[in-house]
């Protein structure tokens, strides 16, 4: 169990991190903590017994529809917004079809497998104060389900709609996390951000000069939320016998300088963790020096 300013992870029994909440206030489960550099950095690699992950009955997203939501007041401002808008967009429409997403095709359920189909479906901003600290995830499944409808946008079952605050990290020790619940009755995923701007623990310490460090960083934790969201999106996929998702078991490592996605845009991101790669050691090693992470350039 570690505690979380203002929240209480707790270790369930499918060993993934959930929010404790009082007992009247119903509260989705937090997945998939993108930990800070330093953080968490000796767990999620399965212990002493096997890395591998395995399946535990639910579902995967074959495909995915993504929708970016940008919440709070500083996203009306344009020294703030800088490039990050226009570059997460770029982001999206390239992950669909990439190699990057391709490392994630292993991963099935009953219905078939995870594949690089993945949809940019445009993005919102709402410029009203952000109320949610990071520390739980019913207001920001609110503020989802408020943005949809007030924009006219009906939920879709495979839809991901990741929303980045202007909030700052402050002292909390993660960078983002993702998780699921409903609007309308429709079962959604989604995901939350704090603002990376000058934030050493979550930075990828990208050199190349293409994109602003608070993209670059925002860039590199989304992909880990969103490939963990396809692989694990409800808490009954795919994760090892500590609870790490595919991108818990490779963050902070990167085996490709800079990947290249299907529209040409380029990014420092991690790896995903393939079990094929660890069994055939065709991968690049995690903080736990284990063979298993792929991100679609080098290592296939």
């Amino acid at each position: 169990m570690r505690k979380l300013t203002g929240c209480m992870l707790v270790l369930g029994l499918s060993g993934v991190l959930y929010a404790q909440k009082p007992a009247d206030t119903p509260e989705p489960p937090m997945m998939g903590a993108h930990w800070a550099r330093g953080v968490n950095a000796a767990g999620g690699h399965g212990g002493s017994g096997s890395p591998q992950m395995t399946f535990h009955g639910g579902s995967v997203m074959h495909t995915s529809t993504t929708l970016p939501i940008f919440w709070g007041t500083s996203w009306g401002n344009s020294s703030f917004v800088g490039d990050k808008i226009s570059g997460l967009q770029s982001f999206y429409q390239g992950e669909g079809g990439s190699g990057y997403a391709g490392s994630a095709d292993e991963y099935t359920d009953a219905g078939g497998a995870v594949t690089s189909g993945s949809v940019y479906a445009g993005s919102f901003i709402d410029t009203s104060a952000a109320t949610a600290n990071g520390q739980r995830t019913s207001p920001v499944l609110s503020e989802v389900c408020k943005v949809l409808s007030a924009n006219g946008q009906a939920p879709v079952t495979n839809g991901y709609y990741p929303v980045y605050t202007d909030q700052p990290r402050g002292h909390a020790g993660f960078c983002a996390w993702h998780s699921w619940g409903s609007c309308g009755g429709v079962p959604i995923q989604f995901a939350f951000f704090f603002s990376l701007d000058g934030d050493p623990g979550c930075d990828p310490q990208d050199t190349s000069g293409a994109h602003s460090q608070g993209l670059a960083a925002l860039a590199n934790v989304s992909g880990h939320e969103l490939s963990e969201a396809r692989t694990d999106p409800r808490g009954d996929g795919w994760f090892d016998s500590a609870g790490a998702e595919n991108g818990d078991k490779c963050a902070w490592t990167f085996g490709t300088p800079l990947l290249t996605f299907s529209n040409g845009s380029q990014w420092k991101i991690q790896g995903n963790w393939s079990n094929n790669a660890y069994t055939a050691s065709t991968g690049y090693a995690n903080n736990s020096g284990q063979k298993g992470c792929l991100d679609g350039g080098n290592f296939k």
